[in-house]
């Protein structure tokens, strides 16, 4: 059988693989071959929960009172955080860690000023420390992520502007 037909049977079966797991990519590499599959992983969709409905009024009530004024959700953060002009989307899904190792100091703060290509993070995904650099030199505004946290692929980690 041709390499060709090799190939072919093998991304066959990685993309079984995918399939019946959760996980988004696969990639094997030997000597001087590599090849990886991946699925795109649809983003996450944050919805603001609705507004609580005013308690009905009693007959005798001459005036009902206005509803207690709502508080922004969570959620309503998070959506904006990710239309942000300056949001960093994670490349790839695993565990953000702030900091090289647990007793060192965080690679960024709110407030720092950062150089395109500075790290900003690592996350760690199939036991690999991948560097997270800035696509951009600017101001670290936010930091939406804890140490330790998994996040997903597109999930916004910063901002910078």
């Amino acid at each position: 059988m041709s390499k060709i037909k090799d190939y072919k049977e093998l991304i066959r079966e990685l993309a079984e693989l995918l399939d019946k797991s959760s996980l988004s990519e696969i990639e094997v590499a030997e000597d001087d071959f590599s090849i990886r599959v991946a699925r795109e992983v649809p983003a996450a969709v944050n919805y603001a929960a609705p507004a609580a409905a005013p308690a009905p009024v009693a007959p005798a009530a001459p005036v009902a009172a206005a509803p207690a004024p709502v508080a922004a959700a969570p959620e309503a953060a998070a959506v904006s955080a990710a239309d942000h002009p300056g949001m960093v989307p994670s490349p790839m899904v695993g565990t953000a860690y702030a900091s090289p190792s647990p007793d060192a100091a965080e690679f960024i703060k709110v407030g720092d000023k950062v150089k395109e290509g500075d790290t900003l993070l690592i996350i760690e995904a199939m036991k690999v420390m991948n560097q997270i650099a800035s696509p951009k030199s600017g101001t670290v505004k936010e930091i939406l992520f804890t140490d330790s946290q998994p996040v997903e692929f597109g999930e916004p980690l910063c901002i910078i502007e």
